[in-house]
């Protein structure tokens, strides 16, 4: 029995904790969504394995603490901001900024989606988060998973984890949150609005538009220059189409890579000790309502835009301005065929989708600057 009880308390069982269960709970219940419910299974998997693992007791298991083991080292890719940058240009080298190009005003739509990055903030501080704090937590409604990460490891890294997870998990929730607050703020006669084609884009424009973009941004707020840069190197990278293997490599076998190790060490960050205290329910909170009034502020700037031009600008295409690329506009593309089968709004879609990419990026950018 002495030999029977000895090796019992070898086991993960004998030291597994409630919270440690709860934990465990909520990272089944997020792998249950990525593969039955197919939410953004690329984001939530590794995510939510993470936490599976990291929650899973032994004697061996620290997670990303633990100073020799594997995830400790592939986390110094996140701690020290090396994978966001990346990413960017992984995700520069998919984009097609044509849309944007064709639809300037669609820079409008992308602004105005970011209210959330900024409503969030001043709730923080109000909840007494400080300024770096509330700027790492406020970030998260622009549901960009990599700048979330890049602004928080320079502002709080002591908050990484469970801003981490939030924006990351948002940005996988994007089917299940932005469709009710389109049809609340939007009439069924608005969602019906057709739009017309948008004109062709040339490779000049195409190839200029990262170059000015560049310029300017990283003259005006340089603090965002290692996310802008990439992104627009990626989509230089693309539109002059000259390095074609080299693109295809980005924006495939290293996005992927990148994006595994990413989701795996974020979710080995969301271990019970640190991630179950009313801190991070603050943080899921306040996240929830940023991306929520990112949206909202989107779309009531499309109501505007949709009066202004007379009816011609459906009013859902600004709930793609935050950048969660391409998630939003396919949502919007969604709806509009649910309300008018002949209705295709995804390009026009993808113009402040796009442009909530850059916008997130320069507001990280604004943010680093005040605060660092």
């Amino acid at each position: 029995m002495e030999l029977l009880t000895t090796l019992y308390q070898t086991t993960g069982i004998a030291m597994l904790q409630y919270n440690q269960l709860i934990m465990i709970g909520v990272a089944l219940f997020l792998i249950f969504l990525a593969i039955k419910k197919q939410y953004e299974p690329y984001l939530l998997l590794p995510i939510a394995f993470g936490m599976l693992l990291v929650n899973l007791p032994s004697p061996l298991n620290e997670g990303i603490m633990e100073k020799n083991g594997l995830l400790h080292y592939l986390y110094q890719g996140v701690k020290l901001g090396i994978y966001p940058p990346l990413i960017f240009l992984a995700i520069g080298a998919s984009t097609d900024f044509g849309p944007l190009i064709a639809n300037p005003k669609s820079l409008l739509l992308g602004a105005a989606a970011q209210f959330g990055i900024f409503a969030a903030f001043i709730g923080s501080v109000l909840l007494g988060f400080n300024g770096n704090e509330a700027a790492s937590v406020g970030i998260i409604g622009g549901a960009d998973g990599p700048t979330a990460i890049y602004l928080t490891s320079k502002l709080a890294p002591h908050m990484l984890g469970p801003i981490a997870v939030a924006a990351y998990s948002y940005m996988a929730l994007v089917p299940v949150i932005q469709p009710p607050i389109i049809k609340l703020l939007t009439t069924k006669e608005e969602r019906q609005i057709k739009m017309t084609q948008l004109r062709n884009v040339s490779k000049k424009e195409k190839i200029i538009f990262p170059l000015v973009v560049t310029i300017i941004v990283v003259l005006l707020i340089p603090s965002a220059s290692p996310l802008i840069g990439m992104l627009m190197l990626g989509n230089l990278a693309k539109e002059c189409e000259l390095v074609p293997k080299l693109v295809e490599h980005v924006k495939g076998a290293m996005l992927y890579t990148i994006t595994i190790i990413l989701g795996v060490t974020v979710g080995a960050t969301a271990n019970a000790a640190d991630f179950l205290n009313v801190s991070t329910i603050k943080i899921i909170v306040l996240g929830l309502l940023a991306f929520s009034l990112g949206t909202s502020s989107g779309v009531l700037f499309g109501k505007l835009m949709c009066k202004l031009s007379g009816g011609k600008i459906n009013p859902m295409i600004g709930a793609a301005g935050v950048s969660a690329v391409p998630m939003s506009a396919r949502i919007v593309q969604k709806i509009g065929q649910q309300e008018n089968p002949s209705n295709f709004l995804l390009m026009h879609a993808m113009g402040p989708n796009v442009a909530g990419v850059i916008g997130s990026a320069i507001a990280a950018g604004v943010l680093l600057a005040i605060f660092k």
